[in-house]
């Protein structure tokens, strides 16, 4: 496939609230679907709502065998690979900041946030596994918020093969223009440095437990420029390309592909 379309939702996602959020989202994938999406992603947490504070042990919910079905069953149908965000609650009372990926195929994975922030540490355990996904003939790995702050993960997912990175987003406070202006400073560096496309969505509006979300989403290229924004703030369907013949004209560049040139005798043990 030398196009692939993908679907960044932007959503306002209610704290505690799953039935509404659960709604929310199913309303999007089916407007997705239509548009012709290969590919939708949820900003962080979506299904449960996000909060860094004691509210998070209630509103945290395990993987359900229903919900795993009921996404499962809509990738398969819709021919749509679906990635959806909850605060996961293990058997062993652990709690994850999760992505969910259900792909056509019927398979089912996740990604648990490596790098949780200060706010968040009292609270989630992180995750200990570098995943890439493979489906509609991408390689793509996750990342969540606080993880795309710290460039050795991103390096990580390209000597994976990452043809993208999608980085759902529950980043609150600012308004959108800042928000943007703010994830510039790192992204472009993230796609730029490593030969791949970075794309990011966020959470928008009240989560009814003292947040605000400035609700923005965009694509980087793997050149470092920006492809697509949004930066109204109103939940959304934001649709967008991944071409192969940029990641292949970038990667093909001797001074634009960096990767190859690293010196792995130096820095492997660091």
């Amino acid at each position: 496939m030398s196009s692939v379309k993908a679907a960044l939702i932007v959503q306002n996602c209610i704290a505690g609230n799953f039935k509404k959020n659960l709604e929310s989202s199913l309303s999007f994938i089916s407007s997705a679907a239509l548009q012709g999406a290969d590919i939708i992603v949820f900003p962080e947490m979506n299904l449960t709502g996000y909060v860094s504070g004691p509210d998070i042990v209630s509103i945290c919910q395990p993987i359900s065998k229903d919900i795993v079905t009921l996404f499962s069953n809509m990738s398969q149908d819709l021919k749509i690979t679906i990635l959806v965000g909850l605060a996961e609650k293990t058997p062993d009372k652990k709690i994850y900041a999760s992505h969910l990926v259900f792909k056509p195929s019927g398979s089912f994975e996740r990604y648990r946030k490596i790098h949780t922030s200060p706010f968040e540490k009292k609270y989630f355990t992180p995750g200990d596994k570098i995943p890439v996904f493979k489906s509609q003939g991408l390689n793509f790995g996750v990342q969540l918020c606080y993880d795309a702050h710290f460039p050795e993960l991103s390096l990580a997912m390209a000597l994976k093969k990452a043809d993208i990175i999608f980085i759902p987003h529950a980043s609150p406070r600012g308004s959108s223009q800042e928000k943007y202006d703010s994830w510039l400073r790192h992204l472009r560096a993230r796609a730029f440095d490593n030969g791949l496309y970075i794309a990011a969505c966020n959470q928008t509006g009240d989560n009814t437990k003292g947040l605000l979300f400035p609700g923005i989403s965009l694509l980087i290229g793997p050149d470092g420029n920006v492809i697509y924004k949004s930066i109204d703030g109103a939940e959304g369907i934001h649709m967008i390309r991944i071409e192969k013949e940029l990641l292949n004209k970038t990667r093909s560049h001797k001074m634009k592909y960096f990767l190859p040139n690293r010196r792995c005798d130096l820095f492997n043990n660091i």
